[in-house]
Parts: C-alpha cells; sequence; structure tokens
C-alpha cells in the first residue's frame, strides 16, 4: 500500500481556513476523512472536513435552490446526511455493507466536520471505502481518507477514475 503521509501533510496545510481577504476562495477542491475503528464498539467512527462552499455547491446540485448551511436547520443537516451516505460508502473487504449513521455536523470557519459512524461486523479486517465526495461538482476534487485501527495507519487518495480503495488492520 501507498503511503500519503507527505501529500497528508500538505493537504492538512491546504485545507487551512484561507485568508481573511478572501474567505471564499481556494484554488484546491479537497476533503479529508478520518476513520478510527473502535474494537470495543466494534465500530467505525468518521469524522469528514470540507470547504463550506464546496459543500454548498455539492448539496444544492439538484434542487431548485441554493443550500445554505447557516440558515437551512435542521433541514440542512438532513440533506447533508443523505448527500454523505450516497457519496461515502463503506463495505467489509468481503462486500458486506457497512451503512453510516449520522451523528451531526459542526462548522468551523470555512468548512465544515461530518460525523458518522458504521457498525462492523466482529471479524472484519478491514473496510472497503468508495467516496466520490464533490467528485460531480469539482473535476481535480481530492479526498484523503485515513483510517486508524488496532495501532496501525493507513491512507488513501481517492479523486476522479480512482474513488475506491481497501484499507486493512
Amino acid at each position: 500500500m501507498l503511503s500519503f503521509a507527505p501529500l497528508l501533510g500538505l493537504v492538512l496545510t491546504l485545507l487551512a481556513p484561507p485568508a481573511p481577504s478572501s474567505p471564499k476562495l481556494h484554488a484546491y477542491h479537497a476533503s479529508i476523512t478520518e476513520l478510527r475503528y473502535n474494537a470495543a464498539k466494534q465500530q467505525l467512527e468518521l469524522a469528514t472536513k470540507v470547504f463550506t462552499d464546496d459543500f454548498e455547491k455539492g448539496l444544492s446540485e439538484g434542487r431548485p435552490a441554493h443550500v445554505d448551511l447557516q440558515t437551512a436547520g435542521p433541514t440542512g443537516a438532513l440533506i447533508a446526511a443523505d448527500y454523505l451516505r450516497r457519496t461515502l460508502v463503506l463495505h467489509t473487504p468481503a462486500g458486506a455493507p457497512l451503512p453510516l449513521q449520522f451523528i451531526g455536523m459542526q462548522p468551523e470557519k470555512d468548512s465544515y466536520w461530518l460525523y458518522c459512524k458504521a457498525a462492523v461486523p466482529g471479524k472484519t479486517t478491514g473496510v472497503q471505502v468508495r467516496n466520490s465526495l464533490l467528485l460531480d461538482s469539482f473535476a481535480d476534487q481530492m479526498n484523503i481518507v485515513n483510517l486508524e485501527a488496532n495501532g496501525k495507519k493507513s491512507s488513501a487518495l481517492l479523486r476522479q477514475g480512482h474513488e475506491q480503495e481497501t484499507l486493512s488492520w
């Protein structure tokens, strides 16, 4: 498996909020998903960070009006949960689905953190991740996935043409 540690540092730097003079402008499109395997609870715990303007664009596509997460109230969370379940899909390495349970979302400057969890069968030794988050909105979208499980860390860079990868623990 390739190590994306150097790329991860760059992406984390790029995901930092833009300068105050241009709060909604950035020259790249990226998300980062942190997966943690909780063996005691037999579940994966997910936290995904996305830029607000990019995420709102993705949420708004195919809708009659722009989705503004600051004013959408509980409806915004429902729309975000539905979108996340369609674009971030988990399976066991054997192909059994691991449905996401949306926990909530939290704004952070020019981005949002989205939180989910997924039950994992006891004998599972990895996770198949399909992350097409915002790929329909931005041709250059990069989706970084980091997995921490049983003291082991691994990463995947998913993008157009390479939306899926299996990570093991």
